[in-house]
């Protein structure tokens, strides 16, 4: 079963390794707050020990994350529904339980995307797209990885890949980072 996604890009094979990028609708900084950050991380680590999923790198960014994930069980399509359901969910909870300067904005511009939509939801918080990229070589592997650690990087946040906390660069130097990876390399 393949899972379409706008752009024409598709998730053919469900067990096979993909790139990812998840974005925040309207390119919104929900992530730079460090509790909606943990919530990806949990998740994360939940999809790890319940689903199957393998993380083979991430990074969380403001309003974006790259990852590189595999299913173990063949559902890919049906990981990245579940993960991105439950996160919207458990931010907007988040917005709406506790202290946030932005609460009343957040909300308006999340329902706002969620009324352009055909879904039933009371908001959106990502983007349809996440223009998977199947990992067929040891190349594209490589610069992929490169191009995820090197994010905070290019945007001026530390000087060093490892020195990002929401980013598998430190497990990729032997680091202990925040959630386990399943090593690509």
């Amino acid at each position: 079963m393949s899972y379409e996604f706008a752009e024409g890009f598709k998730i053919r094979d469900q067990a096979a390794p993909h790139f990812l990028t998840f974005t925040v609708m309207g390119w919104i900084d929900i992530f730079s707050r460090q509790r909606y950050r943990d919530l990806l991380i949990e998740s994360l680590q939940f999809c790890r020990q319940q689903k199957g999923l393998q993380v083979g790198a991430y990074v969380i960014m403001s309003n974006h994350m790259h990852t590189i994930w595999t299913a173990t069980h063949h559902n890919l399509s049906d990981i990245i529904r579940d993960f991105k359901t439950f996160t919207s969910k458990a931010i907007t909870a988040s917005i709406q339980a506790e202290p946030e300067s932005r609460r009343d904005w957040l909300l308006y511009m999340f329902q706002f995307y969620a009324n352009r939509t055909a879904a039933n939801d009371n908001f959106k918080v990502w983007t349809g797209n996440n223009h998977p990229e199947e990992i067929q070589s040891q190349d594209f592997l490589r610069s992929k990885l490169n191009y995820i650690h090197n994010n905070p990087v290019r945007a001026g946040l530390v000087a060093e890949p490892s020195h990002y906390v929401y980013s598998s660069a430190a497990n990729y130097e032997n680091k202990k980072g925040m959630l386990e990876v399943d090593f690509l390399l």
